[in-house]
């Protein structure tokens, strides 16, 4: 699209030009970002289709130092913060990191079904050997160990699962076979991927 174009006032709807210029600086500024390596780039796939989805991707700060400088401290998310240390630890493993995407037909308030689309955090492939990694800063409730479950049981294949917490000291398989460890004995562990 061209400038002259973008910029036109002749269009039926004025704020159409604005986004379409929002939309275009916005990606432009993503892709230098990525670039000049202060980003990388996670993107969506489908486990059991086993195709990558073209949009949207997901975009992690290579150094969580400089993103929180740049907040100016304000936006202390643990729970994203710990995901984002996470994936830098799954790259500097040389591990290739994609976000898992997999389907549940699920009832929705009207009683009818509905396909249902859950997150797996990390996919960390290394020399064939895939790995389905979820982080949850805490599970202190039983729906958010669901939450953090489901997407591991729909996988339907038998990959190393690995929800990574905060809130525990010791690891710990439950009767799923899924392996519970703590965030500090993971990143040191480097044998467990």
């Amino acid at each position: 699209m061209s400038l002259a174009l973008m910029f036109s006032t002749n269009t039926a709807n004025p704020r159409a030009s604005l986004i379409c210029i929002c939309k275009s600086l916005s990606m432009c500024y993503l892709i230098r970002k990525v670039a000049a390596l202060l980003i990388s780039v996670a993107k969506r796939y489908n486990v059991k289709g086993k195709t990558y989805f073209n949009y949207p991707n997901k975009y992690y700060c290579e150094d969580v130092g400089l993103r929180n400088a740049r907040t100016g401290f304000r936006q202390q998310e643990m729970t994203h913060i710990m995901e984002n240390i996470l994936f830098n630890d799954l790259i500097v493993r040389e591990c290739a990191v994609d976000i898992g995407i997999v389907y549940s037909n699920e009832r929705n308030s009207a009683g009818t079904a509905a396909q249902v689309a859950r997150e797996i955090d990390f996919i960390a492939t290394s020399g064939g050997k895939r790995t389905y990694i979820q982080s949850a800063y805490a599970l202190g409730t039983e729906e958010k160990a669901v939450t953090e479950n489901k997407p591991l049981f729909l996988t339907g294949d038998s990959f190393p699962k690995i929800i990574v917490r905060h809130d525990i000291r010791k690891r710990w398989y439950d009767d799923n076979g899924i392996l519970n460890i703590g965030v500090i004995d993971f990143l040191l562990d480097n044998s467990i991927i």
